[in-house]
C-alpha cells in the first residue's frame, strides 16, 4: 500500500510544483492515515490545509477508499 501511495503521491506533485510548492509521503500508519509533508510555497500557506484536504486527500480517497486520512506533519 505504501508503494501504491507515493506513486499516488507522486502524480499529484506536478500540480502542486507549478505553484511553487510540494508534498513529500512521509508514512502510512496503521491507523490508515497518511502523512505527509508540505513543502516550498505549500508550506506555512494560508491555503495549505485545503490543498490538503480537497486536493491530495480528496484524490487519495478517490484511489484508495480504505484510507481514513491525510494529515501534514
Amino acid at each position: 500500500m505504501e508503494q501504491n501511495l507515493k506513486e499516488a503521491i507522486d502524480n499529484i506533485r506536478p500540480f502542486l510544483q507549478r505553484d511553487g510548492g510540494d508534498v513529500e509521503f512521509v508514512e502510512y500508519t496503521d491507523d490508515k492515515i497518511v502523512k505527509v509533508r508540505l513543502q516550498g510555497a505549500c508550506h506555512g500557506c494560508p491555503g495549505a490545509q485545503m490543498t490538503l484536504k480537497g486536493v491530495i486527500e480528496r484524490i487519495l480517497k478517490e484511489q484508495y477508499p480504505d484510507i481514513a486520512g491525510v494529515e501534514s506533519v
